[in-house]
């Protein structure tokens, strides 16, 4: 997907790699916090930034923990989805 690695969860993207980045599927309502995070931008991938979607830096994601809180984001937003 998008030319990279995903991971999904029921058919739900939660986050993927393009190339040394981390994409992450944080949903709509949390976009605005999840920018103003270190190393955070929004997704832009097609010339049109994607609402509920972020990409972070491997430079704030190289710490276990900061790739795991990243993931677990990820992850709540795409578990509360209805399975596809």
């Amino acid at each position: 997907m998008f030319g990279g690695l995903a991971f999904l969860h029921e058919g739900n993207m939660a986050v993927g790699v393009i190339g040394d980045e981390l994409m992450v599927r944080v949903g709509p309502d949390a976009t605005e916090a999840a920018l103003a995070r270190p190393g955070a931008r929004p997704f832009d991938f097609t010339g049109r930034p994607m609402r509920g979607w972020v990409v972070v830096a491997s430079s704030a994601v190289s710490e276990d923990e900061a790739l795991a809180d990243w993931v677990d984001q990820g992850h709540a937003f795409a578990a509360s989805l209805p399975p596809k």
